[in-house]
């Protein structure tokens, strides 16, 4: 799996872990290990350029996705569980450390933590979960959930 990560953020961040968390949620959600991923971390100014431009929303954002082959968890795209899908282009999850700096204050634990949670919601947006809808909402939020409590748990473990 190829995960890119570009700091043009101005922030020292463990981009080490970034790709770790990255690589743990696709596997997670069984994409092909050959697709790829990119994760840009961007500053206040240019999250506020790329959340206006693309969104329509003023101000700063935490995260946005930018989806591009629009692949699919096997068991959201109708294929075999065991079939997985094929290796393609993710997209492009972009992150603000500014922001998830004020987020990770505000929920008590460390800015990296927050960056982790932000790229795992960013890649079920690149995987097609949106949370508009109560029912949405629930399914994306479950998920990112029970991803972020296993790679928490797997986070110390030697090998991974």
């Amino acid at each position: 799996m190829s995960i890119d990560i570009a700091n043009e953020a101005g922030i020292e961040v463990d981009e080490v872990a970034l790709a770790a968390v990255a690589r743990f949620a696709l596997d997670q959600m069984r994409i092909h290990p050959l697709a790829e991923l990119s994760v840009l971390l961007v500053d206040e100014r240019a999250m506020t350029d790329l959340h206006e431009r693309w969104m329509g929303e003023p101000g700063p954002t935490d995260v946005l996705a930018f989806p591009m082959d629009e692949l699919r968890p096997p068991h959201m795209d109708g294929s075999r569980p065991d079939s997985g899908p094929e290796p393609g282009l993710l997209g492009d999850v972009v992150l603000c450390p500014q922001v998830a700096a004020g987020q990770a204050e505000k929920a008590g634990h460390s800015t990296q933590d927050e960056l982790e949670l932000l790229c795992v919601h960013g890649i079920l947006h690149l995987l097609g979960y949106d949370h508009a809808e109560p029912e949405e909402h629930a399914a994306m939020f479950g998920t990112q959930d029970q991803l972020l409590k296993a790679w928490q748990e797997t986070k110390g473990q030697p090998g991974l």
